[in-house]
């Protein structure tokens, strides 16, 4: 700094000559610490710079590469998904028509049934009346008998108490009211 007060001090006519223009020893002074801040700059600062960018760098590339992986694998996925989407679709249909043709199935099992049911309901019933309907003709056919024994002992005066005489009575007198009704 000394050296620069006492370079300025010396007048050697280069200032006064041109303002702007700045002394030779400033400038060389001046070239002399850009020089050492160039070489400092460039043997230190910059190399650590790039090493920071290069880091940088790396870690966006690998950002990016890891992106696309997992976009990749996501895409891959989701195509999965769909299949498996798609396969699930039509797995339900086959199972859902599967069932429809069971079902149709089983309706007609159970119509099959029911009418066997009713066509057997029906035929025993059937047998059922006709059973009770000869049960109620012997029935009747045996209290007719006995009253027209009964009556017919008053208006003969005899006694029919013979059982073969007793039906002989009976069914003649059953076919003559047979024969008159219809």
């Amino acid at each position: 700094m000394i050296a620069l007060s006492v370079v300025a001090a010396e007048d050697n006519g280069w200032g006064g000559k041109l303002p702007i223009i700045p002394h030779p020893a400033e400038l060389i002074i001046g070239l002399l610490f850009f020089a050492v801040a160039y070489w400092v700059f460039a043997k230190f600062v910059v190399p650590r710079f790039e090493e920071m960018f290069a880091e940088r760098t790396a870690a966006i590339e690998g950002g990016i590469r890891k992106a696309e992986i997992a976009q990749a694998e996501a895409s891959a996925a989701l195509e999965q998904y769909r299949s498996e989407l798609a396969d699930a679709r039509a797995e339900r249909a086959r199972i859902i028509q599967q069932a429809s043709e069971e079902a149709a199935v089983i309706a007609a099992e159970i119509r099959q049934r029911a009418a066997e049911d009713a066509e057997r309901i029906t035929t025993a019933a059937s047998q059922q009346i006709q059973a009770e309907r000869q049960q109620a003709i012997v029935q009747l056919r045996q209290e007719v008998g006995r009253l027209s024994i009964d009556l017919a002992s008053r208006i003969v005066g005899e006694s029919l108490e013979d059982e073969a005489r007793q039906r002989r009575v009976v069914d003649g007198f059953l076919a003559d009211l047979e024969a008159r009704t219809s």
